[in-house]
């Protein structure tokens, strides 16, 4: 697992993103997973900026989307498909038939059904190459919530009411944030080739800690990434200010600048 610690939202945005262009320049038709809420912003920013600004080229990119609410249409303001349109996808050269987000509208009778096609469609994609992921309040990747089995596929989950109350500022009122959602399981995530985890500002400083240096536990899915061979964890100086190891992991960064090699 590699750390690395910039200075800012900023920087950690620009960071992540030179990984992604990096892929998409050695592989034109990679598949990328990714991530919505507030911490990949920057990230997709950075991104319409090299398309725009570099050429950097999304036309034959592949995308698959961690999580979507259940009972959200792909219309509505606060669906991820919304999310990911506005954020990313409508502003690149991406086909749209190439983007792939769990469908919040499933009939609950044919929930399970579809989500085993949406594992399907990820493997005849030839599979994940790079994952983003964030982290939640309480340690969950995707919406795999406290508890989730490690092992876990694509499903319908309920939602803790930690993520609810983290999840509340994005909507009116908390009453209005969905209960359920579709998420890939902790075992999907960690099919793909390269993770990249993203986490800033004080607040998930504690959380962040745990799922680094602490013991891997269903507790807090995000700590069964140090299982994963080929993990970048990317924070800000705040959202790594609890760990342990940080002058080590600053060290060990300046060290592969110097030789031109990951030290995973």
């Amino acid at each position: 697992m590699r750390v690395i610690i910039k200075k800012n939202y900023e920087e950690m945005s620009k960071e992540a993103a030179e990984i992604i262009k990096n892929l998409i320049q050695k592989k034109a038709n990679c598949v990328l997973g990714l991530a919505t809420g507030s911490t990949p912003v920057g990230l997709y920013k950075e991104l319409i900026r090299m398309h725009k600004e570099e050429g950097l080229d999304f036309s034959q990119v592949i995308t698959f989307n961690l999580d979507e609410y259940y009972g959200l249409s792909p219309e509505h303001p606060q669906s991820y498909r919304y999310f990911m349109d506005v954020n990313l996808f409508n502003h690149i050269n991406i086909k749209k038939e190439n983007t792939h987000l769990p469908d919040g509208k499933v009939p609950i009778e044919k929930i399970e059904q579809y989500c085993e096609s949406y594992e399907d469609m990820i493997k005849k994609a030839g599979g994940i190459d790079l994952q983003v992921v964030g982290i939640g309040g309480d340690g969950h990747i995707g919406f795999n919530e406290p508890g989730s089995s490690l092992n876990s596929r694509t499903r319908l989950v309920a939602l803790d009411e930690q993520t609810i109350r983290d999840n509340s500022r994005f909507f009116e009122k908390i009453e209005d944030v969905p209960r359920f959602a579709i998420t890939m399981g902790v075992g999907t995530i960690l099919e793909a080739r390269e993770i990249i985890f993203l986490a800033n500002g004080k607040k998930k400083a504690s959380i962040v800690a745990k799922a680094i240096e602490g013991p891997i536990t269903s507790q807090i899915s995000a700590s069964v990434l140090q299982l994963h061979p080929k993990v970048t964890v990317i924070l800000d100086e705040e959202a790594a200010s609890e760990l342990k190891r940080k002058e080590y992991y600053k060290f060990v960064y300046e060290a592969e600048k110097r030789i031109g090699l990951k030290l995973f």
